[in-house]
């Protein structure tokens, strides 16, 4: 076959306005010149020329056309020069200022944000020109920023009207038909468990001890699928956000507020439509604390929860000791420390059998009535979080584990949840570095396994490279996403594991429910169907990254905001990354994240060891390295670009 100069891809570009595009038969990307873009954004799919290759010098090449834009829309600031309105982005990868109806642009003001659509750009030579679509208000302002957040991402706020109208014909009446196909559970000792913020509740559990000395526990999910049916303009709305947002301020809810907030929801003291996965367990393993499932269930149920907890709540009962008159008198004491002592043994064996024991840290944000941070800390992890979630990994797994085994002879459609083994190139540049410091990552003919990281975090608890290597092993993990091909999921040890216990806010759940509705009762997925769900886990994998995108934004906004009246105050930070242009430090409380750029190391010339994580003073050869703990100063703070610049202090 002949080789072509012309090629074919992704373009990506840094903030610089660089050019990257990954193509075929070349393992380094070819490098495209800010003059050479020829209009192309980053993203978006080109047609790219090769120019000639220079021996020892990365391939370079031009844009020769845009196949397909990413994205046309932009947030920015309306600004004014040489009496042309123009927006400045807030996309630090639009290297381009977008030029604005005069007449629409002077109306609404300067220093006002707005969201804009490129109406047209084909002279690479001139600017684009656009058009205001939305007004979003004074820059600064809390609600505009996090508006501006959410539509820079290409994410929606409202929901359509037709939508809003199909959730209010629905009925909030449970007929007799519907009692009369489910599993009646209304009598059966259940229970919420959520954030005390938590506005929505889409889990339940529930307890009952058997005579014969078992325990059966249900696993209880609001039975979105009942209420939102294909092709209904719902369930295309749900389909396209594919998953709720949650900004530090406000939640942007994958379903109208009438489903997600009071249908869908299990609140308390009312009868509720689930989806359950019921598991018994043996009275004399327990005892032993062992665990041994003797029954499961899945299938639709009635409940009716009796109590909404908080976590903090439920944990100060679980605090109680046992046998004491406070123990007796708290509620559901009984049943909470069951639960929790269960959900122990599950942690335990799980552990044990491999599941990456990483610990990821969350802020939560004290806000005025302005929504100004006024306190940032980390959330603390309590006993009865851990319970929750151990529960719904259960379910999770028990369910992707019924499909598989269901007429195991037959392949069947279903979406997992799936996590690849880590990059092979990757996890050699991690052991290496490791080595040089000490330690050793086991592997084996088939590569390492997560009991392999385990007992690495395990040998490094305590010690002052805990930070560093867990963050450079973080770094060699892939990552989690949606598919219809099984292969297991390697950070949780599970050979099958799929997302069945959020439909409220993730949609291939409510996908995971009517496949598994399908299943029970006896029916068939058209083979031809597979690239339906294989499209729909794809997508949904994307989203859930630029819901991902926005989240951290909203977070890197307030934290700069909080920064914003430090300057000059002294901290203690982790260095969380090293680059040729400095160093990125996380503060040690607030996990605010800054850069030390290079310029401001005064003492010496810096060099960056890529490999050992690290950056070198060539002469005093000091090295500030991944995980290492340093003080430092608030230098700077950049609201629009939400960054800290931090210096030694």
């Amino acid at each position: 076959m002949k080789k072509t100069n012309k090629k074919e891809g992704v373009l990506r570009i840094t903030a610089k306005g660089i050019g990257f595009v990954d193509v075929d038969d070349y393992e380094e990307s070819i490098e495209i010149d800010p003059a050479d873009l020829n209009t192309g954004l980053h993203m978006d799919r080109v047609e790219i020329l090769l120019h000639p290759e220079i021996k020892q010098e990365r391939r370079t090449g031009e844009v020769l056309r845009v196949l397909f834009r990413n994205k046309i829309r932009f947030v920015g600031t309306i600004k004014q020069a040489d009496g042309i309105y123009f927006l400045d982005p807030d996309d630090n990868k639009m290297y381009a200022d977008i030029i604005l109806p005069e007449k629409q642009a002077e109306k609404i003001g300067k220093n006002i944000k707005v969201y804009v659509k490129i109406t047209k750009w084909d002279d690479p030579k001139l600017n684009p020109i656009g058009e205001i679509i939305q007004v979003l208000g004074k820059k600064g302002n809390n609600d505009v920023e996090m508006q501006a957040i959410v539509l820079e991402r290409g994410l929606v706020i409202e929901f359509p009207e037709a939508v809003k109208k199909e959730a209010r014909a629905i009925s909030k009446i449970i007929t007799k038909d519907d009692i009369a196909e489910r599993r009646d559970l209304r009598k059966i000792t259940t229970f919420t468990i959520d954030p005390d913020t938590a506005k929505d509740f889409d889990d339940a559990l529930s307890l009952e001890l058997l005579p014969s000395g078992d325990i059966r526990v249900g696993v209880h999910i609001a039975d979105v699928s009942h209420f939102v049916r294909p092709g209904s303009a719902i369930d295309k709305e749900a389909s396209e956000r594919a998953t709720s947002i949650y900004l530090v301020d406000r939640t942007i809810p994958m379903l109208p507020e009438k489903l997600s907030n009071d249908l869908c929801s299990l609140n308390p003291n009312e009868d509720k439509l689930a989806f359950s996965a019921i598991f018994t367990f043996s009275g004399n393993a327990f005892m032993k604390n062992k665990i041994e499932i003797t029954n499961e269930w899945f299938g639709r149920t009635i409940i009716h929860s009796d109590k909404r907890f908080t976590y903090e709540q439920a944990q100060k009962i679980l605090d109680i000791p046992s046998g004491g008159v406070d123990a007796k008198s708290a509620v559901f004491h009984k049943e909470l420390s069951i639960l929790n002592r269960i959900a122990k043994i599950l942690q335990k064996e799980r552990f044990e059998k491999g599941a990456i024991a990483f610990e990821k840290e969350e802020v939560e944000f004290t806000l005025d009535e302005n929504g100004k941070p006024t306190g940032v800390e980390v959330r603390q992890r309590l006993d009865t979080n851990k319970m929750i979630e151990d529960f719904m990994l259960l379910a999770n797994k028990k369910v992707a584990e019924f499909i598989s085994k269901k007429d195991k002879n037959i392949e069947k459609t279903f979406i997992y949840r799936v996590h690849d083994l880590p990059d092979k190139d990757k996890l050699r540049e991690l052991s290496a570095f490791l080595k040089t410091i000490g330690y050793t990552l086991k592997s084996g003919d088939n590569g390492v396994r997560s009991k392999d990281i385990n007992e690495l975090l395990n040998k490094i608890k305590g010690t002052e490279e805990e930070g560093l290597i867990q963050t450079a092993t973080i770094r060699t993990m892939a990552k989690a996403i949606y598919s219809t091909k099984n292969i297991g999921h390697f950070g949780l040890s599970f050979a099958h594991y799929t997302h069945f216990t959020s439909p409220i806010r993730r949609y291939p759940d409510i996908l995971v429910h009517r496949l598994l509705a399908k299943y029970l009762a006896g029916e068939k997925v058209k083979k031809e169907n597979l690239e339906i769900y294989e499209a729909a886990s794809r997508y949904s994998s994307e989203r859930e990254q630029v819901a991902a995108s926005a989240e951290r934004g909203s977070i890197k906004y307030k934290q700069a905001e909080y920064m914003e009246d430090k300057i000059g105050k002294t901290f203690f930070g982790i260095i969380s990354g090293v680059v040729k242009w400095g160093i990125y430090v996380e503060e040690e409380k607030t996990k605010s994240e800054g850069l030390i750029h290079i310029k401001n190391l005064e003492d010496d010339y810096y060099l960056l060891d890529e490999k050992n994580y690290c950056l070198i003073g060539e002469k005093t050869k000091k090295k500030y390295r991944l995980g290492d703990r340093i003080k430092i100063r608030v230098k700077n703070v950049d609201l629009e670009k939400k960054m800290i610049d931090y210096e030694l202090a």
